[in-house]
């Protein structure tokens, strides 16, 4: 279905309100409950919200169509004023064709994820709701220590407040994680390291639109699914992308084939701006050390230059933004207005 020309942000929650906590993708809460249990109690103690969790929230294999009554429930409810995912998996697409557009958009809600939820937002963004990519409750929330102040004042903005919001750079950020299994990891703060900044390429001018993207290897999936993929180009024209990749460090020939394939469908030179989150460069199954993950993180952006390069030499592109699998996590509204100011170096969103 055509989006709507004029998204429509949902009601905020004030403190004292029930939001829903959802497992779209895995019931990964009820493997690992430290994180978990963790990230609830950050909502009430220091966001003040009442968490409300469903049948599928820890409960791992789910069927699709259980995730999706839950997703349902949880937007039915009137008590409940925003949705938040617990984390990200791998098969959320199944629960995309079981859900009732009508009865999301009866009360439109807030909903908060990243990851595996890119399905959740790009089907709220063709349903006309804005949505929030990032703030999960196990890895944001969750965080070992504390919550890293650049994320916790973001996602205190975009869950209780409306109007511009200025993304700023982080200092430091950590890539490396620890097992969540293990209580120690969050008896101390994780290892940080000096972050360079945003880097900026292309033209020097002002670019305010839509956003829309996600995690790259989700949307690859929603194109060969063909799914909550508007068939009509056209309706991204203006837009802001907004891209990253996840902790299975997919190889940068394979993040230019995917932009290669959005430059062949027409997609990607309808994009004036892109945001390119910060590339995770170490994971359990990759160990890198800093030398490779420079080399890795220097890889992928060049993949990601050279299809600009070919399909979208016009595109304003602002590399390593704190927004997905990183920490910080930035949260961007999906759906909603950013301004990114190239000569000032500057990028504004709207909560």
């Amino acid at each position: 279905m055509p989006p709507l020309a004029h998204p429509l942000y949902p009601p905020k929650p004030r403190p004292g309100d029930r939001i829903a906590v959802i497992s779209p993708s895995s019931g990964l809460p009820g493997l690992l409950p430290l994180p978990y249990e963790l990230g609830l109690g950050r909502l009430e103690k220091d966001f003040g919200l009442i968490p409300v969790e469903y049948p599928t929230t820890r409960k791992m294999g789910s069927t699709p169509r259980e995730r999706a009554a839950d997703i349902h429930a949880a937007f039915a409810d009137p008590a409940v004023r925003a949705v938040i995912a617990s984390i990200g998996g791998d098969d959320q697409i199944t629960v995309l064709p079981l859900l009732d557009r009508e009865l999301i958009r009866a009360d439109p809600k807030p909903f908060f994820g990243f990851s595996d939820n890119t399905n959740l937002l790009a089907y709220l963004w063709n349903t006309g709701i804005v949505g929030y990519h990032g703030a999960s409750v196990m890895a944001a929330l969750g965080r070992p220590g504390a919550m890293d102040p650049l994320t916790a004042e973001s996602l205190r903005a975009a869950l209780f407040t409306s109007g511009p919001y200025e993304l700023r750079p982080a200092r430091r950020f950590r890539d490396t994680d620890r097992d969540w299994a293990d209580s120690a990891t969050f008896a101390a703060e994780p290892e940080t390291r000096p972050g360079d900044g945003w880097t900026w390429h292309g033209p020097e001018r002002v670019v305010e639109g839509r956003s829309w993207g996600g995690n790259l290897e989700i949307l690859s999936w929603l194109l060969m699914a063909d799914r909550e993929i508007q068939a009509d180009q056209r309706a991204y024209d203006g837009c802001v992308l907004v891209l990253e990749t996840s902790e299975e460090l997919p190889a940068a020939e394979e993040v230019f084939r995917i932009l290669r394939n959005m430059g062949e469908r027409d997609l990607l030179r309808r994009f004036p701006a892109l945001l390119m989150g910060r590339p995770k460069t170490w994971s359990f199954e990759k160990p890198h050390d800093p030398e490779e993950g420079a080399r890795y993180a220097r890889d992928q952006r060049e993949a990601v230059l050279r299809a600009l390069t070919t399909y979208a030499p016009e595109t304003l592109a602002v590399f390593d933004v704190d927004l997905g699998h990183t920490d910080p996590q930035l949260v961007i509204p999906y759906g909603g207005l950013v301004r990114v100011d190239g000569p000032a170096r500057r990028i504004t969103v709207t909560y």
